[in-house]
């Protein structure tokens, strides 16, 4: 990881638990803290506006709905965000259709970078 985003936080919405764990863990080998996670979309829209985290890693689909309420309040708040999603870049709201976004499955190595990149912003 590259000095200097070690230790950001990060806000995670997915709702298959398992996976929600996974990527957690990824993160947390990479150097990053988990701030908040939610599996459904009004958990985490309230965790959305009560939480403090430098960048957000959000699935597209969330128990059939779409993530695009929470990317509004994560973007209003000026925070950097990230897709996961197993549809390409079809399948994301089509408002936010540049933005990054990772496709799952996806490994250790491309989450680092996706998140450095939009850390930087990038």
């Amino acid at each position: 990881m590259t000095a200097g985003l070690s230790g950001r936080s990060v806000f995670l919405v997915e709702d298959e638990v398992m996976i929600r764990m996974m990527v957690a863990d990824m993160l947390e080998e990479l150097g990053y803290k988990v701030a908040a996670e939610a599996g459904d979309i009004p958990e985490a829209m309230r965790l959305a506006q009560a939480t403090d985290f430098d960048i957000a890693i959000l699935d597209v689909n969330v128990n059939g709905k779409v993530i695009s309420p929470v990317a509004d309040v994560i973007k209003a708040k000026g925070c950097p965000f990230i897709f996961a999603t197993g549809y390409g870049s079809s399948g994301l709201p089509e408002q936010y259709r540049d933005r990054p976004a990772l496709q799952k499955p996806f490994q250790l190595d491309a989450l680092g970078k996706t998140i450095e990149a939009a850390l930087r912003g990038g």
